[in-house]
């Protein structure tokens, strides 16, 4: 594959070798898949897969405001983490309360978090991050330091700790989920995007590719974007951009347990809005969608009820896994168990249902 001119991960050498399909995303040359999505797919839900996920940004977080800046910044409270090392994932929000980015933050001490934001959102999240830490004693910088690679699935954590230095396995051998270690300079998190579990673990930049081969021997099979999306989609989770956006409430985009009320004081951005939205009534909330006809679920079809369309879908795909076409959308409360599709001019008939359809290599439906 020629290159495309966008920016390039430290492993864009290792997917070219591999005769990855590279794609633009968010303005990074990626690889969508090595040959058969549905291979890397499978390989995920049975065994172990690998994703490059350096083109999400890590931003460092330090001075004596860290936390009081991140408990203003965030809707969920970084007061919950007390212990080096673990993680929390929340929204950040604008003042009408709709969704700048999700993101995940690392307690490393009080004086220091480290924050992972997306790709596609870089520019505007560390411009809206610099802008509200006029206020407070605190730096906001991005860290290029390291690339991240992401190993999910059943035989994931065993694979990756054949490759870890004894020291590094030592390390890792009592981490809980949603919980870091720093380790040898390298940052190991017991998180992931799969609905699997496993490790997303930053890896010195000069030492990626190296690490990403011995992955490879170690039987991890390279996954791409493909893969990433029909995974997440079937574990239910949220897509920046298609379940959320600027316009979009947490409250809407069943992230209402993200957002965390328990300290009154605490006056986070956005939280007016929410409370007045929660005072008169939340109109809608996401539904998971199984197909029962033909067709393949895709993101903006219209959801029709008695002839009347009431929301469209934000995510959709035919599941690897189910065998079946499933999607996401944003409906009213009140919605019964079936909805119509508008696919290709014609009305499918769908079934509603939660939206997680796999967790741990088992349906949920």
């Amino acid at each position: 594959m020629g290159s495309i001119a966008g920016k390039k991960t430290d492993l864009y050498q290792n997917h070219v070798e591999a005769n990855a399909k590279i794609v633009d995303f968010g303005g990074w040359d990626m690889p969508l898949n090595y040959g058969s999505q549905i291979e890397e797919h499978h390989a995920v839900r049975t065994d172990a897969g690998m994703f490059d996920v350096s083109h999400m940004t890590t931003v460092e977080v330090t001075g004596e405001d860290a936390k009081s800046y991140l408990q203003t910044l965030l809707a969920n409270d970084v007061d919950k983490l007390q212990t080096s090392g673990k993680a929390l994932y929340s929204g950040m929000l604008n003042e009408k309360g709709g969704v700048i980015d999700d993101l995940i933050v690392y307690f490393i001490n009080n004086e220091h978090y480290r924050v992972v934001v997306n790709a596609s959102t870089r520019e505007k999240d560390l411009a809206w991050m610099s802008e509200q830490a006029k206020n407070f004693k605190v730096t906001v910088e991005e860290n290029s330091d390291f690339a991240m690679i992401a190993v999910q699935g059943p035989n994931a954590i065993a694979k990756t700790n054949q490759v870890l230095s004894s020291v590094q396995q030592e390390a890792v051998k009592e981490m809980g989920v949603f919980f870091a270690v720093d380790s040898e300079g390298y940052f190991i998190a017991r998180t992931g995007y799969t609905g699997e579990d496993g490790y997303e673990i930053m890896v010195p930049s000069n030492q990626a590719s190296d690490f990403w081969n011995k992955l490879m021997k170690a039987g991890v099979k390279p996954c791409g974007l493909a893969a990433r999306d029909t995974l997440r989609l079937e574990a239910g989770m949220n897509l920046y951009g298609n379940e959320m956006d600027e316009s979009v409430s947490p409250l809407e985009a069943n992230m209402a347990w993200t957002i965390d009320w328990k300290n009154e004081s605490r006056n986070f951005i956005g939280k007016s809005a929410l409370l007045s939205q929660k005072e008169s009534g939340v109109k809608n909330k996401l539904v998971g969608l199984v197909l029962e006809g033909k067709g393949v679920i895709r993101s903006h079809m219209k959801v029709i009820v008695d002839g009347e369309c009431i929301g469209e879908t934000t995510s959709g795909t035919m599941s690897p896994t189910l065998k079946q076409s499933i999607g996401v959308a944003r409906v009213p409360k009140t919605i019964g168990e079936s909805v119509m599709l508008e696919i290709r001019g014609k009305l499918v008939p769908a079934k509603v249902v939660k939206p997680s359809f796999v967790r741990n290599g088992k349906a949920l439906i």
